[in-house]
């Protein structure tokens, strides 16, 4: 389920940048940074589809990459949609606190690192 998103930027509460949706972040599997409150709270809710992703490619790092148990590299998050204009998160509500923590513009990887505060 994609959350509904009207307008191509989204303000970030703990933030004053807005994210441009460019997807920049969610590049990177997110599964090598989940915690154990994220599994705790996904059993809760019934995510089973969350779940079966995570135990079926057993991410793990190796080196500056993230590879799957069978050595498949991942490039981004399997719940990342693109609609032709814009990313956006398929499982946004109950996505992981690596994920919920992050603030656009706080990383090179984000284009909004690079432009100076309006």
């Amino acid at each position: 389920m994609t959350r509904p998103m009207p307008e191509r930027r989204i303000k970030n509460s703990s933030s004053d940048r807005e994210c441009l949706r460019c997807g920049n972040c969610c590049h990177v599997d997110m599964f090598a940074y989940i915690t154990a409150d994220d599994v705790e709270r996904w059993k809760r809710e019934g995510r089973d589809d969350i779940l079966q992703h995570m135990h079926a490619h057993d991410i793990v790092w190796a080196g500056d990459i993230i590879v799957s148990s069978t050595g498949i590299r991942l490039k981004s998050c399997v719940f990342l949609n693109w609609d032709g204009e814009s990313f956006s998160c398929g499982i946004y509500p109950t996505r992981p606190g690596v994920c919920r923590d992050y603030v656009p513009g706080s990383s090179e990887i984000c284009p909004l690192y690079y432009k100076q505060s309006e």
